[in-house]
Parts: C-alpha cells; sequence; structure tokens
C-alpha cells in the first residue's frame, strides 16, 4: 500500500470535490449555521451605531442611548453564543450522521464522464491591440488667393495721368498677389508635408499593431491546440483505463478503487484518509482507514454567556458521551466504508474486502509514531450487499461480520488482531 492517487482518481477527485461539497452546504444544520452567523454580524453592527450615537447624543440623551448599546452589546454575545452552539451541533450531528449521510449517495462512478466531451475556448480577445491607430484627417488647407487687377481708369480720369497711376497699382497688385500666392503655397506646402508625414507614423504604427496581433493570433491557436491536445490525451488515457479496467487489469482495479475512495467526503471535523491496494489472484482489497484521534474530536456539550465576568464559558462533554460518540464514528466509517466500495463497484471487481480502520498516534514507551488498530475486519460482496444498512447499528454489523473490535476506541485500546482477519463469529 502507501501509492500516491492515481492521474483517473486525480481527475475524478477534482470533478466530484466542488460538487460533493455543494451537497454537503445545502443540509439544513449548514443554512442554520450560515444564519447564525449572520445574526452574529447584525448584533454586532447595531452595538457599533448605538455606540456612535451615545457618543453624539446630549446628556439627557445620553442614559438612554447607553442603556440600548449596553442591551445590544448583550444581545450581540448572546448571537455569537448561539452561533457556537450551532456550530457544535452541526459538527456533532455530522460526527454522528457519518453512515446515514454516505447512503444518501450513489457512490457509483461513471467514468465516461470523465472526459472532455467539447474544449472550451476563452474568446480571443488582443485588448488594446483591436483598436486601429486614429485615421489621420486630411487638413483643411488655406484658400487660394485669387488676383484681383484694379479697375482702369476712364474719361477725364484716364487722361489726368490716370493710365500711369493704374499702371503703378496694377504692378504693386501683382506683387502683393505674388506675395500672397508665395505665403500661401508655402503654408499649403507645409501643411501636407505634415499630413504625408502623419499618415506614414499611422501606416508604420498600424503595421506593428497588425503584427501583434497577428503573433497575438498565433498564440492563442498554439493555446487553443494544446487545450485540445491535452483533452485528447486526457480522453485517451480514461479510455484506456476504462479498457483496462473492462479486462482485469489488476493496476487498472487498483486505480478504480482511487476513484472511488476519492470520492468519500467526511466532514471537516472528522477527516479520513484511505490507503488500498488490490490482488487479482484472490480479488480482495486490502483497505486501510485512517481516521482522526480521540483529542481531535468536539470536546464542548455547549456555551453560555456569563454576564458576570463578561466571558462565553463551556460545558464539557460527560467522558461517557465523547467515548461513544467518538466509538461510533469508528463503527460508522468502517461499515461506510465496505459500502462505499462494494455500491460504486458494480462490476464486481472487488470481491472481498480486509478492512483496518485505525488512527496515528505516538507509542507512550518509545514515543514514536504508530498506528492504533480500531477495526480490523474481512468482508464479502455477497454478504455485505445482503444487509439493509439503512436499518442496521453499525456495530453490530461489524461484529456479525466477526470484525475484531477495540473495547474502548477512545482510549486507543487496540482491536485484538491476534486470531487474524477472516475469524467471523456468528
Amino acid at each position: 500500500m502507501g501509492r500516491r492517487r492515481g492521474f483517473i482518481a486525480e481527475l475524478n477527485y477534482q470533478a466530484q470535490q466542488a460538487e460533493r461539497r455543494r451537497r454537503q452546504q445545502e443540509a439544513a444544520a449548514h443554512r442554520v449555521h450560515l444564519a447564525a452567523e449572520r445574526e452574529v454580524e447584525r448584533s454586532r453592527k447595531s452595538y457599533e451605531r448605538a455606540q456612535v450615537a451615545a457618543a453624539r447624543a446630549s446628556a439627557a440623551e445620553k442614559k438612554a442611548a447607553e442603556r440600548e448599546a449596553a442591551r445590544l452589546l448583550l444581545e450581540s454575545k448572546l448571537a455569537n453564543v448561539a452561533s457556537l452552539n450551532t456550530n457544535l451541533a452541526r459538527e456533532l450531528s455530522d460526527i454522528d450522521g457519518l453512515l446515514s449521510w454516505a447512503l444518501k449517495v450513489d457512490d457509483f462512478v461513471d467514468l465516461e464522464s470523465l472526459k472532455i466531451a467539447r474544449v472550451e475556448h476563452p474568446p480571443f480577445n488582443p485588448g488594446r491591440l483591436a483598436v486601429p491607430a486614429p485615421a489621420v484627417v486630411e487638413p483643411r488647407y488655406p484658400l487660394e488667393p485669387v488676383y484681383q487687377e484694379p479697375i482702369a481708369p476712364t474719361g477725364l480720369s484716364a487722361v489726368l495721368g490716370g493710365k500711369k497711376r493704374h499702371q503703378q497699382a496694377v504692378g504693386e497688385a501683382r506683387a502683393a498677389f505674388d506675395r500672397a500666392h508665395g505665403d500661401w503655397a508655402r503654408a499649403k506646402h507645409a501643411l501636407h508635408k505634415r499630413y504625408l508625414s502623419e499618415l506614414a507614423d499611422r501606416e508604420k504604427a498600424e503595421a506593428i499593431r497588425l503584427a501583434a496581433v497577428s503573433a497575438a493570433e498565433e498564440k492563442y491557436k498554439l493555446e487553443c491546440a494544446q487545450r485540445e491536445a491535452e483533452a485528447a490525451a486526457r480522453n485517451a488515457e480514461v479510455s484506456k483505463f476504462i479498457n483496462d479496467l473492462a479486462f482485469d487489469v489488476e493496476s487498472a482495479i487498483h486505480e478504480y478503487v482511487g476513484v472511488i475512495l476519492s470520492n468519500s467526503v467526511y466532514p471537516d471535523v472528522f477527516p479520513v484518509e484511505h490507503d488500498h491496494a488490490f490482488t487479482l489472484a484472490s480479488r480482495e482489497l486490502t483497505l486501510a482507514v485512517n481516521v482522526p484521534k480521540p483529542s481531535s474530536m468536539p470536546s464542548v456539550k455547549a456555551y453560555r454567556y456569563v454576564k458576570a465576568k463578561d466571558e462565553i464559558a463551556s460545558t464539557e462533554l460527560p467522558v461517557r458521551e465523547k467515548k461513544e460518540r467518538y466509538a461510533n464514528a469508528v463503527w460508522q466509517a468502517a461499515v461506510r466504508s465496505l459500502h462505499e466500495v462494494f455500491e460504486a463497484d458494480r462490476a464486481g471487481k472487488v470481491h472481498t474486502i480486509a478492512l483496518t480502520v485505525g488512527t496515528n498516534t505516538v507509542h507512550p514507551a518509545t514515543g514514536l509514531p504508530m498506528t492504533v488498530p480500531l477495526v480490523v475486519v474481512a468482508a464479502d460482496r455477497e454478504t455485505f450487499n445482503g444487509f439493509d444498512l439503512t436499518k442496521v447499528v453499525p456495530q453490530a454489523t461489524l461484529e456479525h461480520l466477526g470484525a475484531a473490535l477495540s473495547k474502548s476506541p477512545f482510549d486507543l485500546v487496540p482491536a485484538d488482531v491476534s486470531r487474524g482477519i477472516r475469524v467471523r463469529g456468528q
């Protein structure tokens, strides 16, 4: 034993965890716990608002405001106590219902569901590269000057030196026009030159942008191709696994059991670890289940607020109740482990299970780590599947199977395994 979870088991584990957590969170106890936490937050905020109001109140209003703040503080403390008790009740309920919760879940694993039917690609998003450079607007050129020749004199004005003056005015007008036209031509040329330069700069920027977009598209296509390739490789591996399982390849059956066990989600207050090995020749699964130590179990019966000391106190669970709850949890974990494997293995690959349920501790004499066996039992498929687990008492079920049981799991008294795992009491 001691092998790590295989590729297929890991795929299934990742796919199933979120769904299993969602189911747990839908439980009524969890909803009550969340409601209690919301009440604590509401009370806290009301108290803080009352404190602010008391600080702002006039002398006449101050006592009333302080009384209200004190009332809300007490309400907040009591809400916190209620939340703690609700959470405690949920944890104890989770421990007491280890088997019943599992019986509500179909443990069969549809391996085809581990395949990726369709690869989801994110849309191509080049970001700012998608925005073209601003268009260069052609400038509005100044109007070209138009030459207007001075009006020629007529009549007496022409005789009295008008023609000479007119010729002089024409020369001056021509000179002024030439200057204005030259200024216009130079201004137009400068504007057009800047326009052409801006056009060239935009074309260069666009060429760089389009090249970057093209590179981004190529990268996106490579990423899509990689996702497709990874999906194809995953699907091929799942198909090979399904085929190997059908043809009784030992390693595939071992990994399939890993898939089943990866689906077994225990509450946070009672985490469980599995280890297993499968032998094809005997079709026997050797399964080790590690449960939490008794010292990690809830030891509080209830919380209460002691006003005189302004503190939250707790009442300890009676030792007998702690012992009974822990022992029952161990028995439930054992029966549940047998149930989950046999129910999920519809093809009947596993014929018998040799199960050990234990917990890790430190040897008091050597100080070295050790595992204390609390349940050691063997069960065959036909016998176990004949039980109605909705009506059984887990300890009685294990005794019926001839299990070696700890006389006191809470005190870490090891089960008597001297007779071997296959001795079955009647």
